[in-house]
C-alpha cells in the first residue's frame, strides 16, 4: 500500500493529504510557494506511484483561498493526472470549494472544469 503523502501547510504553502488507505485526498489553504515546481514535484512523483494501483473511487477535495499563477499551472498538471485514473476504469471526482463572492477561485474553478474531462464539482460556501 502507497503511504500517505502528508504535508503541512504554511503561510505559502497548502496542506495536502493524500491518504489512500482512508481514501482521503485533499489539498486546502493558500499556495504561493517560491518555487511551485519544486513544492509540488513530491505531489507529482506521489501521484505517479499512486497511478499504477488507484483506488476505485479518488474524490478530490480542493478548499485553496489562494493561489499564484505558477501554482494554478501546477493544479492544471495535477488534474491532467488524475484524469489518467478515468483511462484506468477508475472513477475521480473533484470538489471544488470556494467562499460566497471570491469570484477569482470559484472563476478559475469554472475554468478547470471547463476544460478537464473529469467531474468538477462547484461548492459554494457561506
Amino acid at each position: 500500500m502507497l503511504t500517505k503523502l502528508d504535508l503541512k501547510g504554511t503561510r505559502d504553502t497548502p496542506e495536502i493529504v493524500f491518504d489512500p488507505e482512508n481514501n482521503r485526498f485533499e489539498i486546502s489553504g493558500s499556495s504561493l510557494p517560491e518555487d511551485s515546481n519544486k513544492f509540488y514535484d513530491q505531489i507529482f512523483d506521489w501521484i505517479e506511484v499512486y497511478l499504477k494501483a488507484p483506488n476505485k473511487n479518488t474524490h478530490l477535495i480542493c478548499k485553496l483561498e489562494y493561489f499564484n499563477s505558477s501554482s494554478a499551472k501546477m493544479l492544471y498538471q495535477l488534474f491532467i493526472e488524475l484524469e489518467k485514473i478515468k483511462d484506468l476504469g477508475k472513477e475521480i471526482v473533484v470538489s471544488w470549494h470556494f467562499e460566497s463572492g471570491d469570484k477569482l477561485i470559484e472563476e478559475k474553478g469554472l475554468e478547470y472544469q471547463s476544460i478537464l474531462d473529469i467531474p468538477f464539482e462547484m461548492i459554494e460556501s457561506n
